[in-house]
């Protein structure tokens, strides 16, 4: 009776499922319904709420295969699992989150940085309910070795579920969300396209696994000139996740990495990072990539498979950026080439499809890759830039930061950043050809 109930409740009114979806969710929980308990799924009034913590039960029996004990394929594959895509929107709207709060007012007292403090974060951009704490913001320095600053700039935080949210979903879950590029000397990190020898363990270098050297360099360099001195993004954050392994040291806990675009790569790195040091032991680590570029060779793909970190890269068929680097020189040409010198694309890749002409630069949107995902039956003819709702000028920023690029790519030499830094020129050429038809459908639109 119980099990009958709560299939109805979902059915009816989890709104956020097709009907097919709806249907595929009822089925799995008429299944697995010998062994819920009534605490777990109480018989109740067909409400919304309910719905949703029919869902977050079933979670919480179910997270081991959402978050990819076994294998992601098959739950992307032919169709998209419900349970995974509720995930994925979770997680996607925790990075926004890292948007909306990154103040870009000049004449902020917080310029560059986040605009409220960690305890008030997550209710101040209306996500409160997902039962998270902020434990600690991170900053990143990018070295590009220029005359500008290069002081650290605010570029994500972590956050650990609440006592509550582990009642509901079985374990204890840690987040990392990084943004992506946003700052001037942050585009000039992503021309620096050439492969290096991650060597992020000491004791076991592997010179083989090789990494973007842009990504790296953001990754692991630290503020020299700013008035803090902040270490490294990679020790900030090494740090934060071994004290809170040992903080929740005997529960069952979780480490879930997520970025958008550049912040995809610092995911990488870091997931990368913690198996390789095996800080986790026997937590599993995931990472949620949205638009995401390449990050590292065949060698670091080999060993984040290895090492058991599991990934997800949900990505935009339209969308050139996840096409770099490597654009000549990938996965799929390795056979022509030296794969140590070939970028390849890691984990199972969740593949979107939609465009608006008179938005282009929505096709590398991360709030238009989830409003996809929340309406996947429906054709996206009004999507807009994440800036566009909150300020008419905010939405030249792509434009701006465009013109940037190819400012700076004009100058390479100017500002330090020779070929030999690049893997290719043609590389570059092709990729400011890209952002110029961008920069000329924003003006003519």
């Amino acid at each position: 009776m119980a099990s009958s109930s709560c299939a109805m409740v979902l059915t009816s009114k989890l709104h956020a499922f097709s009907a097919e979806e709806a249907t595929t969710l009822t089925t799995r929980i008429s299944t697995f319904s010998s062994s819920f308990p009534s605490s777990i799924i109480p018989v109740t009034p067909l409400t919304l709420s309910n719905a949703m913590e029919t869902t977050r039960s079933c979670i919480t029996k179910m997270w081991r295969q959402v978050h990819n004990s076994t294998n992601w394929e098959q739950m992307v594959h032919p169709s998209l699992d419900p349970l995974l895509r509720q995930e994925i929107i979770r997680y996607g709207d925790l990075v926004i989150a890292c948007y909306k709060t990154f103040d870009l007012d000049p004449s902020s007292k917080r310029h560059l940085n986040c605009k409220y403090g960690k305890k008030t974060m997550m209710e101040e951009v209306g996500l409160g309910n997902l039962g998270y704490d902020v434990t600690k913001y991170i900053y990143a320095t990018p070295d590009v070795n220029i005359s500008t600053s290069c002081e650290s700039r605010w570029i994500g935080y972590v956050a650990v579920s609440s006592d509550d949210e582990v009642q509901r979903f079985g374990r204890r879950d840690f987040v990392i969300t990084f943004r992506g590029t946003v700052t001037y000397n942050e585009w000039l990190v992503n021309f620096m396209s050439s492969l290096t020898p991650a060597r992020l363990n000491p004791n076991h270098p592997r010179p083989e696994v090789k990494v973007e050297a842009g990504f790296l360099s953001l990754y692991t360099s630290s503020e020299k000139v700013g008035k803090f001195g902040l270490q490294s993004c990679r020790e900030q954050l090494l740090a934060e996740i071994s004290r809170l392994l040992n903080k929740y040291k005997g529960e069952e806990v979780s480490i879930t990495v997520a970025g958008h675009s550049m912040g995809s790569s610092l995911a990488l790195l870091l997931a990368y990072d913690i198996a390789e040091l095996e800080l986790n032991k026997d937590v599993p680590i995931k990472v949620f990539s949205f638009a995401g570029p390449r990050v590292g060779n065949l060698a670091f793909k080999e060993r984040l498979e290895e090492l058991g970190v599991k990934v997800l890269r949900i990505v935009n068929v339209n969308d050139p950026i996840t096409k770099f680097p490597g654009f000549f020189l990938n996965e799929n040409f390795r056979f022509l080439h030296d794969s140590s010198s070939c970028y390849a694309h890691v984990g199972t890749e969740l593949a979107l499809d939609f465009f608006n002409m008179e938005n282009p630069s929505c096709v590398h949107d991360l709030e238009s890759h989830i409003r996809f995902l929340r309406s996947p039956k429906v054709e996206i003819d009004n999507v807009t830039s994440r800036y566009e709702d909150d300020d008419h000028d905010d939405n030249m920023l792509f434009h701006d930061r465009a013109k940037q690029v190819l400012l700076s790519a004009q100058n390479l030499a100017q500002f330090g950043v020779g070929l030999d830094q690049c893997l290719s020129l043609f590389q570059i050429i092709l990729l400011v050809g890209v952002i110029c038809m961008y920069v000329y459908l924003v003006d003519h639109n």
